[in-house]
């Protein structure tokens, strides 16, 4: 196994939250109290959420008093997970999804998969984990929660699970480059760096830029003791995406990297 000091690729490490398909209130062409229709409040507050979360939440609280609904109740989740108040967040969004589900809501799914992602921010991973798998439980072969579910098992140190779940995913689709770098990720944590190396140059070979795969290559590289690929591939990780957090990982690397050299 690599050295604690080397970092492994992002994709086990940083949880993107992704923001759900809209919600599209029901009277959609109406006005609200606002003035506004309800879908267009829905876009403000979203949009709000990112510029001014606390007041995109206040503004939230006032649509969801007034009868908002599933869109103004979604938007104060957003905004509080915006706001980092995820212990908070992730109950309103379980709570969302009761309602939805009692409702017949098709959008039930991606907001319990929403609750799991900002469960792990929180750093509930048991209930992350409990929240992921009931979505699953409903959509068994939703390769976005697999991979969400994936992503949780590794934070908990499950790599056989995480694992097995990348693998279902890449049964149903094999073209899946961030499937194949989080399993390749997995699987170096399994200790099975030959079979690392040949998914993340799968990826590669399907999406040459993927800097998550090229971060990754870069440690098991390092591994295998092929250090001036290692840089070579965290350099390039770099140079293609100098502000994603797999760059970030790749210059913690390489000064870790440069340390173990001058000694």
């Amino acid at each position: 196994m690599y050295g604690k000091s080397f970092c492994g690729a992002s994709l086990f490490l940083i949880i993107a939250l992704f923001l759900l398909p809209p919600i599209q209130p029901a009277g959609a062409e109406e006005t609200t109290a606002s003035g506004e229709s309800p879908r267009v409040r829905y876009q403000n507050c979203l949009a709000q959420t990112k510029k001014a979360p606390e007041l995109a939440l206040e503004n939230a609280f006032a649509w969801r008093d007034e009868g908002g609904g599933f869109p103004a109740r979604h938007c104060v989740a957003l905004a509080l997970v915006a706001m980092k108040k995820y212990d908070i967040a992730a109950p309103k969004l379980e709570e969302l999804a009761e309602d939805m589900r009692k409702a017949g809501s098709p959008l039930l799914v991606p907001v319990l998969s929403q609750a799991a992602n900002v469960w792990l921010l929180a750093g509930n991973y048991e209930r992350a984990e409990a929240v992921a798998t009931a979505a699953l439980e409903i959509e068994p072969q939703n390769i976005d929660l697999l991979i969400d579910r994936s992503r949780i098992r590794a934070k908990t140190g499950n790599y056989q699970g995480a694992y097995d779940d990348l693998d279902l995913v890449l049964k149903l689709d094999p073209t899946r480059t961030d499937a194949l770098t989080f399993r390749a990720a997995a699987l170096r944590q399994l200790g099975q760096i030959t079979r690392a190396l040949e998914d993340v140059e799968l990826a590669l070979s399907l999406e040459p830029g993927l800097v998550d795969a090229l971060a990754e290559r870069g440690i098991l590289y390092h591994l295998t003791g092929k250090d001036d690929l290692a840089r070579k591939d965290w350099l390039a990780a770099i140079n293609l995406a100098p502000k994603s957090p797999a760059a970030d990982l790749a210059r913690l690397n390489l000064e870790n990297l440069d340390v173990h050299t001058d000694k």
